[in-house]
């Protein structure tokens, strides 16, 4: 695995950059409130940027090359790192097309494989734009919640599958792989039962992978267009949530075999559109960004670690089960007796911002999504701020 022994003396990105200035920057996650608040919630890390991305976008502005996105380098780059990270080799080139981002991806393959008023069946709780860019796709939500394990329930799939299909009409299922909030990893057998229903149910699979290079030690992602049944797929997959790059934007839309045939349906207007400064910098990360990333992720186990503790220590009646994957903790705050809500009481009362459940579908009622990707000492407080708002 590349930059393994590195990473065991590369400095952790989590422990770089101080409160002051993280409070300097503009984006979302520090300007949404208040400077008394303290912000977990989107998925922004308070990391430098690793200096590979760093170096390549500052070459491109210093060449002037701010043009329009061109070339292979892109896809060539995260076919090595699958190959790399995850011993998958059929990352094939020249099935994978640039996107702007992977949600306006996952719009675009919505539109490939399906028509306006068909289902689409997602795994609640999830990620809340999967809602909000089917609605926008002028699709409708067929809910499939997962089982209490927090991990797919191939009855229930199975059952939504049928829902979405009444009819006759096509359907999809938007799979969030790994999983966005519970930080669930989806195993090989899995996602092949997954595969073998949507084939015998006639479903077309579109797997979000956004968070795959975020896996805990310990831990394998799949990806969904490996395993057997899944020829027929689309993939989204981006550099942004490894590398902190949400700012620049730029994601790949993948097709397994027998998909090949959407994906030259893409309109050019799609992948033109997509930012070459962006480009740059997920080639970039991907490329040589391996050290850096395995300092981050032994940072994020060791808070995994901490916010158990923590948790344990001051807030024992939250359930809490570490995640195999992502930035993000999903805390079940029910017995609190915080109502439906807590994540407003949490802000309201202790000044830490968390988003609130509600927004991820069914099953995150009296929950709370905690951004991990913070220094331990933000983390600390955090906690302590929770547990007086509830005392």
């Amino acid at each position: 695995m590349s930059g393994v022994l590195g990473a065991r003396t590369a400095v952790n990105p989590l422990r770089q950059l101080t409160i002051d200035q993280l409070r300097r920057r503009t984006s979302l996650k520090w300007r949404e409130y208040p400077d008394d608040v303290l912000p977990l919630w989107v998925a922004e890390m308070d990391v430098p940027l690793a200096e590979p991305v760093a170096q390549a976008i500052t070459d491109a502005v210093a060449r002037g090359d701010t043009g329009y996105p061109a070339g292979t380098a892109y896809p060539q780059a995260l076919a090595e790192f699958a190959r790399r990270r995850w011993g998958w080799d059929g990352l094939v080139v020249e099935r994978t097309a640039l996107v702007p981002d992977v949600m306006h991806g996952v719009v675009e393959a919505l539109r490939l494989v399906t028509e306006p008023g068909n289902a689409v069946v997602v795994n609640c709780p999830v990620y809340p734009p999967f809602y909000e860019s089917v609605a926008h796709a002028d699709r409708r939500i067929v809910e499939a919640p997962l089982g209490a394990d927090l991990r797919i329930d191939l009855d229930t799939l199975e059952d939504a599958f049928r829902r979405a299909r009444a009819g006759g009409r096509p359907a999809a299922y938007l799979l969030c792989s790994p999983h966005n909030p519970t930080g669930v990893v989806h195993s090989a057998a899995e996602l092949t039962a997954v595969a073998g229903l949507a084939q015998r149910h006639g479903v077309r699979v579109i797997a979000d992978e956004i968070h795959a290079p975020v896996v805990a030690r310990g831990a394998r992602f799949v990806p969904y267009l490996s395993v057997p049944g899944a020829e027929n797929g689309l993939s989204l997959m981006s550099a942004s949530k490894g590398w902190n790059l949400a700012g620049l934007r730029g994601g790949l839309l993948l097709a397994g075999p027998a998909a090949a045939g959407d994906l030259a349906r893409v309109p050019f207007g799609v992948s033109v559109s997509t930012s070459h400064l962006g480009v740059i910098a997920h080639t970039a990360a991907f490329r040589d960004g391996g050290e850096w990333l395995d300092a981050l992720l032994t940072g994020l186990d060791d808070n995994r670690r901490l916010l158990g503790a923590l948790l344990a220590e001051h807030l024992p009646a939250i359930r809490y089960q570490p995640g195999q994957a992502t930035c993000l903790a999903w805390l079940d705050c029910r017995a609190l007796g915080l109502g439906d809500d807590p994540a407003s009481v949490f802000i309201d009362r202790g000044r830490v911002a968390l988003n609130s459940g509600l927004a991820f579908g069914t099953g995150g009622v009296g929950h709370v999504r905690l951004n991990l990707a913070a220094a331990p000492e933000v983390i600390t407080e955090a906690v302590r701020r929770m547990a007086s708002a509830v005392s």
